[in-house]
């Protein structure tokens, strides 16, 4: 661990040269400029399976550099998956069998973590994950989990903000046969819409320390689906949109800015049990959620992110404009009900406590890649508290869903009541959790829970746990092997 610590700080010099500027967050970027919305908005294909013999859906995805033109006229140096710049869509159904061969192409060796996915912690794709330059990794799994929009992205300990800030992410869409008839056809009134934030130099490089200030980088030109300046032609009355925050550190509140209402259908972890009707939604790194919303026919509105007072969310920020076709297709109303979802807390039910310390440790200890922090019961149903007496966290726990229970002893608003995985923290809070836990059991392969703030994340603000069997918890080791347990592919 230290000595990619040590390769990654002795790199970010010769990066931050080649982008021309210093290691600061900021650096000589072109001003941004005022929105025309004269790019059509970019959908990440669709990933098309290979179905095995015996049923598996095997998809295939390459870790690769390219250059891409994100800013007119300019070549910007990127990664992605099977493309220059982010990757395809995966879209897989509850019951599936899945195989996913990973391809690392790069320079250096990167992990591929399914965020938002409950499945075995081998298959999890964290830090103990490493896919070396040439190599592929291939976990296999089967979805046995609620309609959800999920994504991966690297992780591997102390580069995944440089990773992903390059290009690294991508959606992971789980269907669920016997669902509410919600919006569906993929890219027309299904729609991904993946933020980014990024600052450039003059000659279109990605530019900026991502470990360096209280939150790395934020940028001042967003990104939608990797498009600058983007549009989207809607052509029905209701589309669904699906929203990602995949930025480093960026805090979004999404608002229209006609101040239209609009449907809340899902959280992080999937579909809320009724619509919520909203004017704004806010979205830290790594948290997604799911919006029905209406328009008349020829109609234009510009969605965007209003500015707040956490540090990471300064600014107004127009994001894409929506532009209403003459004619549109009819659509059906918004079921009342959309799921039958309780994530509950059974008494005397165990509470855990978390302090984020600073931006680089929690309840006082930076992470360790050999130290198990927590031992947890498959199955089990427990109260997470997360105290941050600092600035701005978020807190994401891999595997689980979860229900905010309160915040600073106040219920949440009613759309973010919904099924979860990552959450805002916001500073001088404590935030209580109602954690659902899986039953996939493995003493010597640990998950994560860590701040999606990736410059605190990389700089150890991120614990590990382990699921086990029931009654075995005091058998379990709290230490794992060393270095060869990382499980490097060669």
């Amino acid at each position: 661990m230290q000595r990619r610590r040590f390769l990654l700080a002795a790199a970010l010099p010769a990066l931050a040269a080649a982008c021309g500027t210093d290691q600061g967050g900021g650096g000589s970027s072109v001003p941004p400029e005022k929105l025309t919305f004269s790019n059509r908005l970019r959908i990440p294909p669709l990933a098309q399976p290979r179905v095995q013999p015996d049923g598996i859906k095997r998809f295939d995805l390459t870790m690769r550099s390219g250059q891409t033109e994100i800013l007119p006229g300019r070549q910007t140096p990127t990664w992605g998956f099977n493309s220059g710049f982010l990757g395809p869509t995966i879209r897989a159904s509850r019951g599936d069998t899945v195989q996913l061969a990973v391809a690392n192409t790069l320079g250096e060796a990167s992990t591929v973590h399914w965020h938002g996915m409950r499945l075995p912690a081998r298959m999890d794709g964290g830090p103990h994950q490493p896919v070396e330059p040439g190599a592929t990794w291939s976990p296999r799994w089967t979805i046995d989990q609620p309609a959800a929009t999920s994504w991966y992205h690297p992780h591997p300990h102390g580069s995944t903000a440089m990773h992903v800030y390059r290009g690294l992410a991508g959606l992971f869409l789980i269907d669920e046969p016997g669902g509410p008839d919600l919006p569906h056809a993929y890219g027309v009134t299904d729609v991904p819409l993946i933020l980014q934030d990024k600052r450039f130099a003059a000659d279109g490089s990605f530019t900026g320390d991502p470990l360096k200030g209280t939150f790395g980088i934020l940028g001042d030109h967003v990104l939608v689906n990797g498009t600058y300046n983007p549009f989207f032609e809607v052509k029905a009355q209701r589309i669904r949109l699906r929203v990602l925050n995949g930025s480093n550190a960026r805090r979004y509140h999404l608002r229209f800015a006609d101040g239209r209402r609009f449907h809340v259908v899902a959280t992080d972890a999937g579909l809320v049990n009724a619509p919520v009707e909203v004017d704004t939604v806010s979205l830290t790194p790594g948290e997604r959620i799911e919006i029905v919303v209406g328009f008349a026919p020829g109609e234009q509105v510009v969605l965007t992110s209003v500015g707040g007072k956490a540090d990471i969310d300064e600014g107004d920020l127009d994001l894409i404009k929506f532009v209403a076709a003459a004619k549109l297709a009819a659509m059906p109303d918004l079921p009342a009900r959309l799921a039958d979802r309780h994530i509950d807390v059974p008494a005397g039910a165990r509470v855990r406590h978390f302090k984020l310390n600073g931006h680089d440790a929690i309840n006082g200890e930076s992470m360790d890649m050999t130290r198990i922090d927590e031992i947890v019961p498959a199955g089990a149903q427990e109260i997470w508290e997360i105290e941050n007496n600092v600035y701005a966290h978020n807190f994401h726990i891999h595997e689980v869903a979860f229900r905010v229970l309160d915040v600073d002893g106040k219920p949440p608003l009613a759309y973010a009541a919904g099924p979860k995985d990552t959450v805002y923290v916001p500073g001088k809070t404590t935030v209580r959790l109602a954690v659902q836990f899986g039953e996939h059991t493995d003493p010597g392969w640990p998950y994560m829970y860590h701040c999606h703030i990736l410059r605190h994340e990389d700089s150890g603000m991120m614990g590990q746990f382990v699921i086990v069997k029931p009654g075995t918890e005091q058998f379990v080791s709290r230490t794992l092997p060393g270095a060869e347990h990382a499980g490097h592919l060669r």
